[in-house]
């Protein structure tokens, strides 16, 4: 008989409700599980509580109820929080929330003078990561004149440059030409990361997730909970608006 490992629990997130004031609930006693080495696939449609699910993770909007546990801590006040937003890296969904300093190389170096690095250290850290990402060459582009698919890849370098445990990734691929696209894909796949990725695209999430999940009614459906098509298209039961190609 094998042996049942079980990997670290990193996020626990218990009956979480959440709303705006004389609005409905946008999370309803949602529930959800993020583990070690886990790579998580979020897919439903606009308005469905996706992106509220990572601020609230991240302690950027309070929930009226639940518990949040993150790595074996509960989490409630914003000091809690503190630890949490230097372990788990947050991909807004748009760039510009992300990108405010003059330069690219300034924006990539801020994260890490933020954790103590010295300048020499910092500026290191972030031509390192920029190489990575194949952004060499980007240092002294001013960020605000980026097209739209480079601030995407400036962004994500912003949080790899602190070296996160955990990256929240809300649309990475929004804006991207194939050829970056499929750059992202290799770069996703290569880090030893825990990845939670928001996307409307199916072909990239089957390509950078292992499970994929779906939000309906302010909670989270899990994998075994949908219909999977051969084409590695998933929907909630054929009920979530979708078009075939």
């Amino acid at each position: 008989m094998g042996v049942l490992i079980v990997k670290p629990l990193i996020l626990k997130m218990t009956k979480i409700c959440f709303g705006y004031p004389g609005g409905p609930m946008i999370l309803d006693h949602l529930n959800f599980h993020l583990h070690a080495e886990d790579r998580i696939g979020l897919v439903a449609p606009n308005g469905s509580g996706k992106t509220t699910l990572f601020h609230v993770a991240m302690g950027l909007l309070k929930p009226i109820s639940g518990t949040i546990e993150a790595f074996g801590k509960i989490r409630e006040s914003e000091k809690d929080f503190f630890e949490v937003r230097r372990r788990i890296g947050l991909l807004f969904q748009d760039a510009d929330d992300q990108l405010f300093s003059p330069t690219v190389l300034d924006d990539v170096a801020f994260g890490p003078l933020n954790l103590g690095k010295s300048k020499e250290e910092a500026m290191a850290v972030a031509e390192e990561t920029l190489d990575f990402l194949g952004l060499s060459g980007f240092e002294d582009r001013v960020t605000h004149k980026l097209s739209g698919g480079e601030k995407r890849l400036v962004s994500l370098a912003t949080i790899l440059a602190m070296e996160p445990e955990v990256l929240l990734l809300d649309e990475p691929s929004t804006g991207l030409d194939a050829a970056t696209k499929e750059k992202l894909i290799d770069i996703l796949t290569s880090l030893e990361l825990s990845i939670v990725l928001i996307s409307h695209e199916y072909d990239f999430l089957s390509q950078t997730a292992r499970h994929i999940y779906t939000m309906d009614k302010g909670r989270i459906l899990f994998d075994h909970e949908l219909h999977i098509h051969s084409h590695q298209h998933a929907h909630l039961m054929g009920s979530q608006p979708h078009r075939h190609v």
